[in-house]
């Protein structure tokens, strides 16, 4: 949800919305989580600028007023903080471990025989202290040079990181040391400590970055899964072009085997698609003249020719990985107080430093190594890094995950909505029912005849697109071949249409609508009218000329899977209700069907949304799951709302999560994905406060030594990253049975 520009006494300027333009800028140089705190500080102190900085995926999200700022004011603007910034196409991805490689090789061979030495006495040659410093030389300034270089570029700019950290406290080990050597002093060095912190907190970049790189593997994926090519059709002929040349309108061959290149409408053929990288189901969708197809879904057998309809950043994919990006690039409420204390925790880490070696002197009595000892302790195993990553690598490996299995999820913030939900409404046709309808049953009124019914009725319903309407204009055509053209039209939203059809003024609808024309049910029809309503039928009156000509009824059946679906969504802790615009009878045979008991019916589209702020005034959190435009306003309305992604695209646009696939049971799986990923994030959180929390107290009082502390910091990051790569494993509900 967006909001109009205010200045606040707390934050930029941002851009109201009617004016933003959104870019996405690829991020080098951060290394810890107070570097992303202080590049999205200086972005958003420029005029009309609204940012994020996502450490884990090293982007930044920024919303911008062209007319007071340009993207190169906003590159300019992270180098001034002394990183760098470029626009993501102009940046090749590569594999962000392989700088650490060599490194990190370099400083595990050298720092092996120090660590020797240091240890093991026996082992010590004669002059070992010399052999000490020749090998941890190329270790701390060489192996270690990206922290040094990282620390100085940041002090330019009066500001410190993780990277101070480290190259603080490795330069002052074997500064020390150096100095106790040439000195010739008769007291300990610690040119094993700077070689063992060097080659630990490399080792932990290395396998950070490989974590990182694999939480957003699913993103990646996404990017790379649409068709390279498209076979067109030019004057009868294959034209094999670039997918990127593919226009709305041109016509497409896809063989078996190949992708379909972009979103269209079946025009001849008929074949299964496989759609498992969309909707994440395995069973391939039977298609033929008509039906829509999604790019980047697998043709498994016949040859079909298709007509574009969407291409580019239109289609399906396109708009389902910039939902899955923007996701990515937002941040949860619960990182906010990371990113408070991220931005100040090096200078109070350096500063605690400082204090420990002071007090430590302070106390008389005390060898100046332990102070030493005590003070570069405390610098190497605070770790901010795992509070930075606590949020954002959670979110991108869940939402990456929803994407997998067709659910997306389209902020962080909605993390926190799912864990809040104590009813869930559900719309009935398309959601719980396959909104597939059917005609069920025609009952003529005494003295009209069936045909004539259903001649009048299919007629006047052709022009309506309502599913009722054109389930009874597709069974008219079935019976009666070529039906009347309508003269004039007119629908009622919610009660029904109006019609001129071969000059017999048509009403139909519900029983009240045909009251507005003094038209009444009664009689046979009325008890035929209960009959197939408690059977689950929809039943319209058919009137012409102010008389009734009887009733038709249309059924849309349930999904198999929706009373499983009930059920789970029950076991979550949710109250289901059923909410419809059609009759009571018909609503409570569906809900009787799948499980529910409570029932709302008849509501016109637009009271929905009353309905729901009803519940929300009862006090009730509702989460709102529909597909078509008349679910919109309830699916806004809701605190949670969850779009079938077989409905209509204003359905979506108003959800909070969309549905790819018609299974109800991946509402439930997007509220358990939901909520794993929430109780990922606020463990790291636990675990990076509490770490920082131990670590530093223990260090300060000189119980944990400087090489621990070292492998401890990088065991927290690791450790943080490893943990949010457990949703990759997360099991949609029916793989659960």
């Amino acid at each position: 949800m967006t909001t109009t520009a205010t200045e606040t006494a707390t934050g930029p300027r941002a851009p109201a919305p009617e004016q933003r333009q959104h870019v996405e800028l690829a991020i080098t140089g951060m290394t810890c989580a107070s570097c992303a705190a202080r590049i999205e500080k200086r972005l958003n102190k420029l005029d009309g600028v609204a940012a994020t900085v996502n450490f884990a995926s090293e982007h930044a999200a920024v919303a911008y007023d062209p007319a007071q700022v340009d993207v190169h004011d906003l590159i300019g603007a992270v180098e001034a903080a002394g990183y760098g910034a470029s626009l993501p196409e102009g940046v090749a991805v590569e594999d962000p471990a392989r700088p650490y490689r060599w490194r990190l090789l370099l400083a595990v061979v050298l720092s092996v025989p120090l660590a020797i030495f240091a240890w093991a006495p026996p082992s010590r040659p004669p002059g070992w202290e010399w052999v000490s410093l020749v090998l941890a030389t190329p270790v701390v300034l060489l192996a270690g040079w990206p922290f040094h270089r990282a620390a100085v570029a940041n002090a330019r700019h009066g500001v410190a990181t993780m990277d101070t950290l480290i190259s603080v406290g490795t330069v002052a080990a074997w500064t020390w040391s150096t100095i106790v050597l040439a000195a010739g002093m008769s007291t300990s060095v610690y040119f094993d400590t700077a070689g063992a912190i060097t080659a630990l907190i490399l080792l932990g970049r290395y396998l950070e970055a490989r974590a990182k790189r694999r939480s957003g593997e699913a993103i990646r994926r996404l990017l790379e899964l649409g068709a390279k090519d498209a076979r067109v059709l030019r004057d009868g002929a294959e034209v094999l072009v670039p997918v990127e040349e593919l226009a709305v309108g041109d016509r497409f061959v896809v063989r078996p085997g190949e992708k379909v290149a972009t979103d269209g409408i079946v025009e001849s053929g008929t074949s299964a698609i496989d759609q498992s990288m969309l909707t994440g189901e395995p069973v391939p969708v039977e298609v033929g003249s008509g039906d829509p197809v999604a790019g980047a879904t697998v043709n498994t057998s016949g040859r079909l020719v298709v007509r574009a309809t969407r291409v580019g950043a239109s289609t399906a994919l396109a708009q389902i990985t910039r939902l899955v990006a923007d996701a990515q690039a937002g941040k949860a409420p619960v990182q906010r107080l990371a990113d408070r204390v991220s931005a100040i925790f090096v200078p109070v880490v350096i500063a605690t430093s400082a204090l420990t070696l002071v007090g430590w002197l302070l106390m008389g009595n005390v060898a100046t190594t332990t102070a030493f000892t005590a003070a570069v302790a405390v610098i190497v195993i605070a770790c901010p890094c795992a509070l930075g990553l606590a949020t954002p690598t959670a979110l991108m490996v869940g939402t990456g995950r929803g994407a997998q299995l067709g659910i997306v999820i389209k902020g962080p913030e909605i993390l926190e909505q799912t864990r809040q939900i104590t009813t869930i409404v559900l719309d009935k046709t398309g959601t719980l029912t396959e909104g597939k309808m059917t005609v069920s049953a025609v009952v003529p009124a005494e003295g009209a005849g069936e045909d004539e019914l259903l001649r009048l009725a299919a007629g006047a319903e052709a022009a309506s697109e309502h599913p009722i309407a054109q389930a009874i204009a597709a069974y008219g055509r079935e019976r009666l071949g070529a039906l009347p053209e309508v003269e004039s039209f007119s629908s009622r939203a919610g009660l029904g249409i109006e019609a001129v059809v071969d000059h017999h003024a048509v009403v139909i609808g519900r029983p009240n609508l045909l009251a507005d024309w003094g038209v009444r049910l009664t009689g046979r029809l009325v008890d035929d009218v209960h009959r197939l309503e408690a059977g689950g039928s929809t039943v319209v009156g058919v009137a012409a000329d102010g008389k009734v000509k009887g009733v038709v009824a249309v059924a849309d059946r349930v999904k198999p899977t929706s009373r499983q679906a009930v059920d789970e969504l029950r076991h979550l802790g949710l109250t289901p209700v059923l909410l419809t615009g059609d009759n009571e009878q018909t609503a409570r045979a569906v809900a009787a069907e799948v499980g529910i008991d409570r029932v709302m019916a008849g509501v016109l589209p637009e009271d929905k949304a009353a309905e729901v702020a009803r519940l929300q005034e009862a006090g009730e959190v509702v989460a709102v799951v529909g597909d078509g435009v008349n679910d919109a306003p309830a699916l806004a309305r809701a605190d949670l709302g969850l779009a079938i992604g077989t409905g209509t695209d204003v359905a979506i646009e108003a959800s909070d999560i969309t549905l790819v696939t018609g299974d109800l049971r991946s509402a439930v799986d997007a509220i358990r994905l939901s909520r794993r990923t929430l109780s990922t994030i606020k463990g790291n959180l636990v675990w990076a406060f509490g770490y920082n929390a131990a670590a530093i107290p223990l260090a300060v009082a000189g119980l944990v030594n400087p090489i621990v502390g070292a492998a401890a910091m990088a065991f927290s990051s690791v450790f943080v990253v490893t943990n949010s790569l457990r949703l990759r494993s997360f099991r949609p509900m029916e793989e659960n049975r």
